[in-house]
């Protein structure tokens, strides 16, 4: 017999769903979740209960083979669009697949999955649209679209012709369509936004993840409202994947060393417009079981589980596109988990060109971008020392560096034998840029990262931010896209950041507008319903609790939306400090409000988890049951529902601890209105004009107090501003204010926080000038990068050298607005020379404690020749706003190459 051997599984019982125990299975001294349907053998459960005896079973190889759906060849274009992601943001090719299915119920069954949908059509069904001109002329419509999407020349091919930028966007998840669940949250969905966009805007690019068998949990809730986990098996043939192959037909794998062994795992790639997203897979055969678990599930399992993870996605991700024939000149890194791809890359540089780890670095390091997506600490992966030292110890000798020089590149102190390793230090310290993702979430990561540059105030770190933004097609409903359509014209589609095509929202007939945002919570309401139908009916509710289903929700009520992860910065249970308030606000009979909540909590996070048991709890309450509902498992069709239906979406993070947020811009562009706190990219987008403003950007100590404070200011604006304003309607049933208000939001927001206008500010400002260092260094040889490398240690070396010896400025009367003041400075320079360094003033109003804040540099110059072994500078000092100001003399490293002259830590003030 053939195949795997056959092993034997354990199965207790534990978790119910709809009054029946699910099966579990225990494998090598850990516990597992398999589905009753399904079986397997690598899902971490994180709760057990108490059941029946464990029963035996076996586990029976089986000979494989592939069955594909037989497709008549008049339908052959079916299998072109379906295995083409473009579809997902494209209405009418979704149109085309709902069409497969006379009821219209498979297309959702299916989790918008083409390829499955094709092979559950009957054939029966299959040969009857052979002879349907209606359906063949829109599929041959379709084709048409997505052929000349393919072939045509998009923005980079006109801005950026013979750029010669190819990029690698690395990330550990990917949220593009529901049925491919490689994604948990708001990192994954705006890493398939950024895909989309790139596509749209003709960026070189090619993007790479892991392919998750049980991916991210499904989420249902026991009786009691607690979070549970199932974790389903993907059925990789029956995705929108195809398995790349070696010339003689063979899969294509690529090899990763861990101790004692290595690894394979091959690479299945997703196709997402003009962008191929390569996904690697260790679940083969010739893997050990510990290793076929690596792509098992999305942060799951133990932090040697998650180091190997990592390992995978930065250095198997670097060998697979080496295996593919794909040479990146950029690799942009988000978040710290890919960023292991910094040290292959420098090994594979140091291998080819025979150059050392410092001319290395320095090419790698200017073309990698890093992106951090968080403002809490503990999403940062770390890792201890004794467990680097077991992966990476041969990489030492490798890159010709020390067990302290390796580890000291993943320590703010590399000094600390006890810090542990920081992914997020270690792409920092090897990306040539580093961007938050707001305007505030960048200063916060120059705060969070200040112990990395010693002697630079905070706001000259070496941090930008770049806003995130969203993919408002793949997002719009389609009857508001209609309606845009119509009024905006083809360019919100071609455009979208285009702030003139926005302003034609203007245009749009009140009623019309109204009427489709109408028809859009309706839509919501009766989904919500069919969705808490079937999740009392899992649970073994009775027959009359389901029943009360059909009776939730109001579909004229003001509804406000609240979903997200259930992380307790959140706060998603704010709403509820004071329960009799809040009842009288939604239950006010003339002017009722409903809320419905969706989320899912880390299955780690048990104050995440208790968040969710108060919100059930609060929504089974006599005077809730109506007006609130949560909707399990929330996944990219929950929220789109709910993004297109909803009046207000309600925000309500712990200031500054969203790094962004996207879920508002998505609501927006539906016409909805964002209330929320001043965090994230709501604190530059609120205009006072396009929403509502929860606080004014206070950040407090006293949670408590915080949380008092806050819920109190929702209350009176919903019942001062917010409710009043819904409500109030003219003769013809409109609420004018109301609408004027959405109109703002849509106008002012939808084209500035696109992503559209991200992946262009991105392409711009980061990833080719990134690309131009890269062909720069590795020209000839890499001989400017070797260069840059002996400059870099020769400056370090004799940096102390560098001093300020003495200043002389008259600054005794005052310095009148517009007018300068010279300056003049002694500087030391040892054995290096003004060629080497920037002398500049640096001068600021100063706070209270002394401080240069809002500091302008202007650079001086040198004035003749050197005396005792100095060199005298100039400049002048210019006064720009009235007050108390203050200058010092700055010194830094200068030369034609060098990217940030602030990442050497060679820095002297005087």
């Amino acid at each position: 017999m053939t195949g795997a051997q056959a092993r034997p599984a354990r199965r207790e019982w534990s978790g119910e769903i709809g009054g029946r125990r699910r099966p579990l299975a225990e494998s090598r001294g850990r516990q597992y979740a398999l589905s009753a349907r399904q079986g397997g053998e690598y899902a971490p459960l994180l709760r057990s209960g108490e059941g029946p005896a464990r029963k035996e079973a076996i586990v029976i190889p089986a000979h494989k083979y592939t069955v594909i759906p037989r497709i008549p060849d008049r339908l052959k274009e079916l299998l072109r669009i379906g295995m083409n992601l473009w579809w997902t943001w494209d209405p009418e090719a979704i149109d085309l697949f709902r069409r497969l299915d006379p009821k219209r119920l498979l297309w959702e069954r299916c989790y918008a999955n083409p390829i499955r949908m094709l092979g559950l059509v009957s054939q029966e069904r299959l040969v009857e649209l052979t002879t349907d001109e209606g359906f063949l002329a829109h599929l041959e419509r379709v084709g048409a679209k997505l052929s000349s999407y393919m072939e045509r020349p998009a923005w980079f091919a006109q801005a950026h012709a013979g750029s010669g930028l190819r990029v690698a966007y690395f990330c550990a998840e990917f949220g593009i369509v529901e049925g491919l669940r490689l994604y948990s949250g708001g990192l994954g969905i705006l890493a398939g936004d950024h895909l989309k966009s790139a596509s749209d805007l003709g960026i070189p690019m090619v993007a790479v993840g892991l392919l998750y068998r049980r991916g991210y949990f499904r989420q249902y809730l026991n009786a009691d409202g607690w979070q549970q986990e199932q974790y389903p098996e993907a059925d990789y043939y029956t995705l929108p994947l195809t398995l790349e192959q070696r010339p003689d037909g063979s899969p294509m794998a690529v090899e990763v060393e861990f101790p004692g062994r290595k690894v394979q795992a091959q690479v299945w790639r997703a196709q997402v417009g003009r962008v191929p997203l390569y996904l690697l897979d260790t679940d083969i055969e010739t893997n050990r079981p510990e290793d076929r678990a690596i792509t098992g599930y999305l942060y799951g399992g133990d932090r040697d589980l998650r180091v190997r993870q990592e390992i995978l996605l930065g250095v198997g991700g670097v060998r697979a596109l080496e295996a593919l024939g794909v040479e990146p000149t950029v690799c942009h890194i988000n978040e710290g988990h890919p960023a292991f791809l910094c040290l292959e890359r420098i090994r594979r540089v140091m291998v080819q060109h025979g150059v050392s780890v410092a001319a290395a670095r320095e090419m790698v390091a200017a073309s990698n971008i890093f992106t951090t997506h968080t403002s809490v600490a503990a999403g940062i992966d770390v890792f201890a020392p004794e467990l680097m030292e077991r992966y990476f110890a041969p990489y030492y000798a490798q890159l010709g560096l020390s067990r302290e020089a390796f580890l000291g590149l993943g320590r703010q102190n590399p000094a600390d034998p006890n810090e542990p390793f920081s992914m997020a230090v270690l792409a920092i310290r090897l990306s040539g840029a580093t961007n938050g993702v707001s305007a505030l979430h960048g200063r916060v990561a120059r705060r969070m990262w200040s112990g990395l540059w010693p002697g630079v105030p905070v706001e000259d770190l070496p941090i930008t931010s770049i806003t995130n933004g969203v993919h408002v097609r793949g997002w719009l409903s389609h009857d508001m896209a209609g309606l845009f359509d119509a009024y905006l014209g083809p360019r919100w589609i071609s455009h979208p950041a285009d702030q003139s095509v926005w302003e034609r929202v203007e245009q749009i007939p009140e009623a019309e507008l109204w009427r489709t945002h109408e028809r859009r919570r309706e839509r919501l309401v009766a989904f919500a319903r069919r969705r808490l139908r079937v999740q009392l009916e899992q649970r073994g509710a009775p027959p009359a609790e389901q029943e009360l289903a059909e009776e939730v929700l109001d579909p004229k009520a003001l509804t406000i939306g609240f979903a997200r992860r259930f992380a307790t910065y959140k706060r998603a249970t704010l709403l509820f400090r004071d329960p009799e308030r809040l009842a009288r606000i939604l239950g006010d009979p003339q002017r009722p409000v409903q809320i419905i909540y969706a989320g899912k909590a880390h299955p780690a996070d048990q104050e995440g988890k208790d968040f969710i048991r108060q919100v059930v709890h609060f929504a089974r309450r006599p005077e809730f049951r109506q007006r609130i509902v949560f909707l399990e498992d929330y996944d990219i069709k929950v929220g789109r529902y709910l993004y297109q239906g909803v009046d207000v979406w309600l925000n309500t993070p712990r200031r500054p601890l969203e790094a962004s947020g996207t879920s508002g811009m998505k609501a927006t562009a539906n016409g909805a209105i964002n209330m929320s706190v001043l965090d994230g990219w709501w604190d530059e987008a609120y205009d006072g004009t396009n929403g509502w403003v929860i606080g004014r950007g206070e950040e407090y100590e006293d949670a408590g107090y915080h949380d008092q404070v806050e819920s109190q200011a929702i209350y009176q604006m919903l019942e001062g501003e917010v409710v009043p304003m819904f409500y109030t309607r003219g003769r013809d049933g409109l609420p004018r204010e109301w609408i004027r208000r959405m109109k703002s939001a849509m106008r002012s927001l939808s084209p500035v926080f696109s992503a559209y206008r991200m992946v262009k500010e991105y392409t711009e400002r980061l990833y080719v000038p990134a690309g131009q260092r890269w062909h720069s260094l590795g020209a000839n040889g890499l001989e400017r990068a070797r260069a840059l490398a002996t400059w870099k240690e020769r400056v370090r070396t004799h940096w102390r050298a560098a001093a300020v010896r003495s200043v002389e400025a008259d600054m005794v009367a005052p310095l009148e607005v517009g007018t300068t003041r010279p300056v003049r400075a002694e500087v030391g320079l040892g054995s290096l020379s003004p060629e080497d360094v920037t002398v500049a003033l640096y001068a600021g109003p100063l706070t209270a404690e002394g401080e240069i804040i809002s500091a302008t540099v202007s650079e001086m110059k040198v004035e003749g020749s050197p005396r005792a072994g100095a060199y005298l500078y100039a400049g002048t000092v210019q006064g720009q706003t009235t007050g108390l100001h203050g200058f010092r003399v700055r010194i830094l490293p200068a030369h034609e190459d060098l990217g940030n002259p602030l990442a050497m830590n060679c820095i002297t003030w005087g």
